[in-house]
């Protein structure tokens, strides 16, 4: 473990952790708020247009498209440019996209838009994870990532309030609300003031003076609050590996070589069945329940009700990253979504249904709690946002694909059909994770690297890290 590392990893959980929770939390929040914002959106602006099915479909998956190209260059560009350049400008890119599709008249213009809202919110959503817990020590580390990705919560239910408050009682209500989630451009000036670089990286750049400078005014802010830390064992330290910028191609390379596309495979799978399964089902809400025969304002209270359950459901997933730790954490999530599911799929009575939905929001985003702390742990800091932001690119596959598959086996299948494959896949996400993932609780992000380094064994057929608590 270098110099550097072993600093962060003495840290104890203090108020610049908390500053960054909070910095990150909002990204997440506004991120999550104007995705979320285009369930509400999505029913209005198919009814001024006269939209049919498809073209609704389309739109819905329009946002989705533009994260997968912002969540893979993201990823790319992080690991070479650095976290924060990536973080402020996509934020910038997002806000600005947000504003102009407020502003046009017809469908297609509207479609072109939201992908550049779509890729700086993926951007932006991409490399906050890998970003922020590059500066937690490992005992924080999984509740800290899982309540960082808690923000998400907030941003649904945002949407959710101004769904319910502004669009079925204002006359192009739908534009003011996308003018709201233009609003965090405010926040880039707070971040360019106080987000520092993460010093992990600056180390693996050679920027050993740099990161260290970091550390001294954290470590600064620590011993102002009263708080200690122990002194860096010196039996512990050793030179960090310097490695040397890559082409994009070249990151791409490397996290599918030999050494890590086990892990890749497994974290690109992970990424598909929750974001398919998720946005299968939360871009369609109000206009599913539409269709079950509720009206657009009492859809809009039952969603409500739906995306406030999000809160407990990060959060205890947070709790629980440290307990079951991480991989156990996801495929529980999973299995019980897709159980909820199910229990949807067959309500028939307005309590069952809402009941249903609450449970399903509640481990769909418990999953995301797992996932957004676990997929950084498990690439080595010079690949780490390009790992998570692949991943999460690849999970954008499945974003982009559920809303026009939904719009396509709906009217034939129903709540049954849509629910059914839902199902299917969270399974199937389970199982993967919990055979071909590696454990990562307890460890500081450099002792998971190491573990990866080593040679693979073999029990039963299956590949397995050479770990010691594996």
């Amino acid at each position: 473990m270098s110099s550097v590392a072993a600093r962060l990893e003495r840290l104890p959980f203090c108020g610049f952790h908390k500053k960054l929770l909070f910095m990150g939390g909002l990204g997440y929040t506004f991120d999550a708020m104007d995705s979320s914002s285009m369930a509400f959106v999505l029913p209005a602006i198919a009814k001024a247009w006269h939209l049919s099915p498809f073209q609704t479909g389309l739109i819905a998956s329009s946002t989705y498209t533009g994260f997968f190209f912002g969540a893979l260059l993201a990823g790319l560009a992080g690991d070479r440019f650095g976290r924060r350049f990536v973080m402020m400008t996509a934020l910038v890119i997002f806000c600005i996209a947000s504003l102009i599709s407020s502003q046009v008249n017809n469908w297609q213009a509207f479609y072109g838009i939201r992908i550049f809202a779509g890729f700086g919110a993926g951007a932006e959503s991409a490399i906050v994870a890998p970003f922020l817990s590059e500066f937690v020590a490992r005992k924080y580390r999984g509740a800290f990532t899982g309540a960082l990705a808690g923000f998400f919560a907030f941003g649904y239910v945002m949407s959710a309030v101004f769904g319910n408050l502004i669009i079925p009682h204002f006359e192009g209500g739908w534009r003011y609300v996308v003018v709201i989630t233009s609003l965090p451009i405010f926040i880039l000036l707070w971040w360019r003031r106080d987000l520092p670089e993460s010093p992990r990286w600056l180390e693996s750049r050679g920027r050993t003076a740099e990161a260290n400078a970091t550390l001294d005014r954290i470590e600064a802010l620590v011993l102002k609050e009263g708080q200690t830390f122990e002194p860096v064992a010196e039996s512990i330290v050793q030179a960090a590996a310097q490695v040397a910028p890559s082409s994009f191609f070249g990151n791409f390379a490397k996290i599918w070589s030999p050494r890590l596309r086990r892990t890749t495979a497994m974290s690109w799978t992970m990424w598909f069945a929750i974001a398919f399964s998720y946005y299968a089902f939360f871009t369609w809400i109000p206009s599913l329940l539409i269709q079950h025969g509720m009206t657009i304002t009492k859809s809009f209270g039952f969603s409500l009700l739906m995306y406030a359950a999000q809160i407990p459901g990060y959060l205890s997933a947070a709790y629980l990253n440290e307990r079951l730790g991480r991989q156990g954490t996801i495929a529980t999530y999973m299995v019980l979504g897709g159980l909820s599911a199910v229990g949807m799929a067959f309500s028939d009575a307005t309590w069952q249904i809402a009941v249903a939905g609450i449970c399903l929001s509640f481990f769909m985003n418990g999953t995301f709690g797992g996932v957004y702390a676990y997929t950084p742990e498990i690439f080595p800091t010079s690949l780490r946002a390009t790992g998570v932001g692949t991943s999460s690119s690849f999970g954008r596959i499945g974003a982009i694909i559920a809303p026009i598959l939904v719009g396509l086996i709906y009217p034939t299948l129903g709540f049954a059909g849509v629910f059914g494959v839902t199902t299917c896949i969270l399974l199937t996400g389970a199982a993967v994770v919990l055979i071909f993932g590696i454990p990562t609780r307890g460890l500081a992000l450099e002792e998971i690297a190491t573990a990866e380094s080593k040679p693979a064994r073999h029990d039963g057929g299956l590949p397995v890290p050479s770990r010691s608590d594996a």
